[in-house]
């Protein structure tokens, strides 16, 4: 494959043809080409969905694994109308949104082959890093430390850089740098990798969510309600205190982990209510060992703290669209004059629903070589074997198509995971 010589930041201010033009094939450092679509694949003729949404989780440098749901997803003909993100998931939201279909799954790999370098030391041969990373599982955990390491002390190339002179941590200045990193590279990244006028055409629904600063609210921004920019985008994943507030129209956000990591909910309470077919892409699961040691602890910690909600989430989904159901079914039995006429009823009118949810989970597994650093752990052999585990995930919940149909229960809501109801 060609070396890739051209950063992306180089080409931040391109034009519409040049961001839809083909994009290169990739592979810089001889990773290996993108997994091969299997032989079985092919478009899937799905239910009469009225929504088919993609939701995506933040969790840092496990998003790679979204990228590769999205490649199975895409071989497969499945092309969400509704892509909602939090922190990294908000930037493979804005690289599949901002793309021709066809072009998609090549700029994703683009984004995380640019961003999964260091920012200013050449990365190691191909060769060299391969022997390392598949190694002994002693030799590949302090490989992958030190490449967490390497991300924390000098960046990672297209997407944050450290600020020099550090900040004091007790100086004021602007609420805009109050952060260790400066993250200005990845807005030229966007900016090269995504098409804002096909963000903002609404042919796909865009929803992006952050955290106000000052009033402590959750926000989604949307491209059905407002035009979108690189800046939205970019707050969703303003973490701090490494990344800052991001400025829009005067006020500022940061990552939307910090109150909701899964946008499950934005899509679950929108109005009008349609059949509803939603991927959720979870980088962080639950479920996991008790640990044995501080180090453990802290990587415990994160998987509690950032996947705590979409089990609640999902199960509040349920239990509502049951009592909407029940209550369409018991407002068929009362006679329609009653029904028109009647207040109460008119109210229950606005409540009840027929309308079905089924929810496809999807969640990256830890990996027993990976640390607390798994979520800033940058390596390029790292990013493709998460990506590699999405692709084969999507697969083989793809290979239930029975999965895919509408729900036939009395609550109108399904969910379903490979890793919990079996391959």
């Amino acid at each position: 494959m060609a070396d890739r010589t051209e950063s992306v930041g180089g080409r931040a201010k391109s034009k519409r043809a040049k961001v839809t033009s083909e994009p290169r094939k990739m592979t810089l450092l001889g990773v290996g080409d993108l997994p091969e679509a299997t032989a079985s694949s092919g478009a899937i003729k799905l239910p009469p969905y009225e929504t088919i949404a993609l939701m995506l989780q933040g969790g840092g440098a496990l998003g790679a694994y979204q990228g590769g749901v999205y490649q199975g997803l895409n071989e497969a003909g499945i092309h969400p109308n509704w892509i909602a993100g939090i922190s990294i998931g908000a930037l493979n939201t804005a690289i599949i949104a901002g793309n021709a279909p066809q072009d998609r799954v090549p700029r994703l790999l683009e984004f995380w082959e640019t961003i999964c370098q260091p920012a200013f030391m050449p990365p190691l041969p191909a060769f060299v890093e391969h022997a390392f990373f598949n190694s002994t599982d002693e030799i590949r955990k302090a490989f992958t430390a030190m490449q967490a390491a390497s991300a924390l002390v000098e960046g990672q190339k297209g997407f944050f850089i450290p600020r020099f002179p550090p900040p004091s941590p007790l100086a004021a200045g602007d609420p805009g740098t109050a952060s260790y990193y400066d993250t200005r590279p990845l807005k030229a990244t966007l900016e090269g990798l995504c098409d804002f006028d096909r963000i903002n055409s609404r042919e796909t629904r865009v929803s992006v969510g952050a955290v106000n600063v000052a009033t402590g609210n959750f926000a989604y921004f949307d491209n059905t309600r407002m035009k979108l920019r690189a800046e939205h985008f970019m707050a969703s994943g303003a973490l701090p205190p490494g990344f800052a507030a991001v400025e829009i129209d005067g006020e500022y956000f940061w990552d939307g982990g910090l109150m909701s990591n899964t946008p499950l909910y934005e899509i679950a309470q929108a109005t009008p209510r349609r059949d509803t077919l939603a991927f959720q892409v979870d980088l962080w699961s639950a479920k996991g060992p008790v640990p044995d040691s501080i180090v453990d602890v802290m990587g415990r910690v994160k998987d509690v703290q950032f996947s705590s909600r979409t089990r609640l989430v999902t199960d509040t989904m349920q239990r509502s669209q049951r009592f909407r159901n029940v209550l369409r079914e018991v407002l068929e039995k009362v006679p329609v004059d009653v029904r028109n006429s009647d207040p109460w009823c008119k109210a229950a009118e606005e409540l009840a629903c027929s309308k079905r949810y089924n929810v496809i989970h999807l969640i990256y597994r830890h990996k027993e070589f990976e640390g607390h650093y798994k979520d800033y752990q940058f390596g390029l052999s790292t990013m493709r074997e998460h990506w590699e585990s999405g692709l084969t995930d999507i697969r083989g919940t793809l290979d239930h198509h029975d999965w895919l149909d509408m729900p036939k229960n009395d609550s109108g809501f399904v969910t379903h995971d490979i890793h919990r109801d079996g391959r």
